[in-house]
C-alpha cells in the first residue's frame, strides 16, 4: 500500500481495521484531511443515538419532511439541505462535537453546518471540519461496536449507507459483488470515502481514505481500497484462523 499510495500525486491518508481481530493499517493515519460530507455519519450517528434515549424519533416529521427521508437524502444521495436540516435538529456542530468528545473520539473536529462549510474560501488544509484517518475509523468502529449507538440503530444506519449512490468509482470500484457500506466526501480538489468492507469469511473492516490535491483521487481510493481487502483477506489470526503447529 505504500508502494502504491507513493507512486499517486495526490496526498493520501489512510487507516483500516479488521474489526474482528483488530489487526491495524495506516498511512498519514494522524494526519488531518477535510471531511466533507463524510461528517454526515456522524450527524446520523448523534440522531440515532437520541432515538434510542428517547429524545427523537424515526417517525418525527422536521420542515415538513420525515426524518426517515431526510436520513436516506443524506446518505445514500448526499444531500446537503437534508443535512443541514438532521444538522440543526440535533443542536449543530458544536452538539455534535460535544457528543464526539464525550465519547472519547479524539481527532475529528466538527465546526460549520454544511451550507457555511460550502460557502468558505476552500482551503483543504483547513483543520476545521477535519478528521484524522484513525479518528474517523475510530467513530467507525465505535459505531459497530454499539458503544454510540444500539445494534438495531447501527444495522439501520448500515443498511442505508449500502445503499449509497456517490462515489460508485471509490472503494466500490474495484470490489464487484464485495459488500460496502460507505459516505463519500466531495469538495473541490478532494476526495474522501469512508465506511465498512465484508470479507469472504464474514469479518468487516473499518476504512477511512482521504485524497487531497494531485489527480485521479477516486482511482487512488479505489485501487486502495482492493488493496486493503486483498491485505485483510491474507490475515488469519488465531481464533479466526488456524493456529500454529505445535513442535
Amino acid at each position: 500500500m505504500s508502494a502504491l499510495v507513493a507512486n499517486k500525486s495526490a496526498d493520501v491518508g489512510i487507516a483500516a481495521l479488521d474489526l474482528n481481530t483488530g489487526e491495524t493499517v495506516s498511512i498519514k493515519g494522524n494526519t488531518p484531511f477535510p471531511m466533507a460530507s463524510t461528517v454526515k455519519v456522524a450527524i446520523a450517528a448523534l440522531y440515532l443515538a437520541d432515538v434510542d434515549h428517547g429524545r427523537r424519533s424515526l417517525d418525527d416529521t422536521i420542515n415538513g419532511q420525515s426524518v426517515r427521508t431526510l436520513m436516506r437524502k443524506m446518505l445514500i444521495y448526499s444531500d446537503n439541505h437534508a443535512a443541514d436540516i438532521l444538522f440543526k435538529d440535533v443542536g449543530g456542530p458544536n452538539a455534535v462535537q460535544e457528543w464526539l468528545d464525550d465519547n472519547g473520539i479524539k481527532g475529528l473536529h466538527v465546526d460549520r453546518t454544511i451550507a457555511q462549510l460550502l460557502a468558505s474560501k476552500r482551503d483543504l488544509w483547513d483543520r476545521r471540519d477535519s478528521a484524522t484517518p484513525i479518528a474517523m475509523v475510530d467513530l467507525l468502529r465505535k459505531i459497530y461496536k454499539g458503544e454510540l449507538i444500539k445494534p438495531d440503530s447501527r444495522n439501520y444506519l448500515l443498511d442505508i449507507m449500502a445503499e449509497c449512490h456517490t462515489g460508485r468509482n471509490r472503494i466500490k470500484a474495484l470490489l464487484p459483488g464485495v459488500p460496502v457500506e460507505h459516505k463519500t466526501g466531495t469538495l473541490n480538489g478532494l476526495a474522501d470515502d469512508v465506511g465498512f468492507i465484508t470479507l469472504p469469511d464474514g469479518r468487516r473492516v473499518a476504512v477511512a481514505i482521504f485524497t487531497r490535491g494531485g489527480a485521479d483521487r477516486p482511482r487512488t481510493i479505489a485501487e486502495t481500497a482492493r488493496t486493503i481487502y486483498d491485505g485483510f483477506k491474507s490475515i488469519f489470526t488465531w481464533p479466526f484462523g488456524a493456529p500454529a503447529l505445535q513442535k
